[in-house]
């Protein structure tokens, strides 16, 4: 009888503990699958977010992608032997006024706390090079920088205040000055562009066009 007994207890023991053991590993699996989701999320790269089509951030956007694509062009068309010209002692040259461009768009973001990439530094960075495909490789990349930035940007951060050259301002009043800031030098570029004989690829194309349009029959 007390051998049946020790028996029964043993047993029962047994199957305690491999229930305890079962429960164990289970709890110990679920809590390593969060912490590794959790860490995942921790160290995951920052997500393209998807392109807004409507509001101030859009509206920048579309505006930024118009300079992007004439600043661009611009700097293809112009021959790498002119990058050094400048019109005057003491004006930024050419290929000042297109590094110049990508240090704002490098840099300004740092507005909405951004920061530039690794190793820029803004002083002396617009006459890093006058290497045409680098300085065409970096105003792309600018521009990229500064797509991101705006793109990672809550609708809700448009109207931040900040402090801003002295006044307060808004993420807002900063992206408008970003824009007024490329529209300036586009037309400084475009009047280098021409001073030197080259006409902007996209004037060119509207002409080439209206040469291969059918004349009109004289009535």
């Amino acid at each position: 009888m007390r051998l049946e007994t020790t028996n029964y207890w043993s047993d029962a023991l047994s199957k305690f503990l491999r229930t305890v053991v079962v429960l164990l590993t289970i709890s110990l699996a679920g809590a390593s699958s969060v912490q590794a989701q959790s860490g995942a999320a921790a160290v995951a790269p920052t997500t393209t977010s998807a392109a807004p089509t409507s509001g101030v951030r859009a509206e920048f956007l579309n505006e930024l992608k118009i300079q992007e694509d004439k600043f661009v062009q611009l700097a293809q068309a112009m021959p790498a032997d002119k990058y050094t010209w400048r019109p005057a002692e003491g004006v930024r040259s050419i290929s000042e006024v297109y590094m110049h461009v990508a240090t704002a768009n490098y840099n300004l973001p740092h507005v909405f706390g951004v920061a530039p990439p690794p190793g820029f530094k803004v002083q002396g960075f617009e006459k890093s090079t006058t290497d045409k495909a680098k300085v065409v490789g970096t105003l792309k990349d600018s521009f990229a920088h500064m797509r991101q930035a705006v793109l990672n940007m809550p609708d809700s951060d448009v109207e931040k205040q900040l402090d801003w050259f002295g006044a307060k301002s808004t993420y807002r009043g900063v992206m408008l000055f970003i824009i007024r800031h490329g529209a300036e030098h586009l037309g400084q570029s475009i009047a280098y562009a021409r001073m030197n004989g080259v006409v902007p690829p996209w004037t060119e194309e509207q002409q080439q066009q209206q040469k291969k349009q059918p004349e009109k029959p004289k009535q």
